[in-house]
């Protein structure tokens, strides 16, 4: 593993540090390998992954599970396309938001039990997307599945009182999701994809509503397109997967400073160019980067080039683990 042990400065431009990650061998399908996102901490050595849809024309998607210590992973089909999955306080239970849904999914029993239907119901041709959980409330997007038209939503579904919010109608892609409390302020970082920009909002649960956005970093001269993002366990950095829609000899997650814009680590995934989502996951003792990457869009000959296309990587993420504690939904 190439591993350059801290940033450097080369005339007053920091160099960041790089990192390659390692390949695991899952997924083990064409089928899983095709789209694979929305990586989470299930528990210290366990995550979940989706597997959004099993194919260019396939109507439904997984949810699934992987253990570090066995190395296996495990796969439920579930009855659409899934854009998020995120554990629950409620053993065996999954918050899954599908296709135009927000349901429960019961790993045991195999179970699914829809509770918000509601979604992006005056426009066509949507589906969920990435999101987030926040105590008993979800934050989430959807996506223009032609990739073309600002007609997807950003929404909070706020737990108290089960109700669905529409904080914006005229994203394209509504991808990486996280929150900042500051002080009594919590933010929202937020990225539609197709903008290649990270933004910032103010964001009021109680009222439902949103500030006007903030640019906190622009990408827009970038090769690759910002897709999953997680913060850092302080808060102080952006972990950003890039997805880049060409062949390449490696992919890039990267680690950005929010207060000064500066990329301060490069996670690459070497013949996987297409890079969706990070996570953090705690094994042995120290905090793992997951990365999920797709194969979606390649051509057969970039498919004979990058290799590794669709397979999830993990590397040393070179933070923290003593105070890692991803968020569980409150259901």
């Amino acid at each position: 593993m190439f591993h350059r042990p801290h940033p450097t400065i080369r005339r007053g431009l920091i160099v960041p540090e790089v990192i390659e990650a390692t390949p695991l061998n899952v997924p083990d399908s064409d089928a899983l390998r095709f789209l694979p996102e929305g990586p989470y901490q299930i528990a210290p050595g366990v995550f979940s992954w989706v597997g959004i849809q099993h194919g260019a024309s396939a109507t439904c998607g997984s949810l699934n599970r992987y253990d570090f210590a066995t190395g296996n992973n495990t796969s439920q089909d579930l009855p659409g396309r899934p854009g998020f999955a995120f554990p629950c306080q409620t053993p065996n239970r999954f918050v899954v938001g599908c296709e135009r849904s927000l349901g429960y999914f019961d790993v045991v029993s195999g179970d699914w039990k829809p509770f918000c239907d509601t979604i992006d119901q005056d426009v066509t041709n949507t589906i969920i997307n990435d999101g987030l959980p926040l105590d008993d409330n979800l934050i989430f997007g959807t996506k223009d599945l032609e990739f073309a038209t600002k007609k997807a939503g950003l929404y909070l579904y706020r737990g108290r009182d089960q109700k669905l919010i529409r904080l914006r109608d005229d994203q394209i892609c509504s991808n990486g999701k996280a929150a900042i409390v500051d002080a009594d302020r919590l933010s929202l970082i937020d990225i539609d994809s197709p903008t290649r920009q990270v933004v910032r909002y103010g964001l009021d649960i109680d009222r439902g509503t949103l500030s006007e956005a903030e640019v906190v970093l622009d990408l827009t001269s970038d090769p690759a397109v910002p897709d999953g993002a997680i913060l850092t366990p302080d808060g102080a950095g952006l972990i950003v997967a890039m997805f880049l829609p060409q062949s390449a000899a490696f992919g890039e997650t990267r680690l950005y400073d929010l207060a000064s814009g500066q990329c301060r680590k490069v996670w690459r995934t070497p013949l996987s160019p297409q890079n969706t989502c990070p996570a953090l996951v705690q094994h042995a003792g120290k905090l793992k980067l997951v990365i999920t990457t797709a194969v979606e869009n390649m051509t057969a000959d970039d498919q004979a080039v990058c290799s590794n296309a669709g397979k999830i990587f993990v590397a040393d993420s070179g933070l923290d683990a003593a105070d890692w504690k991803p968020p569980v939904y409150r259901a």
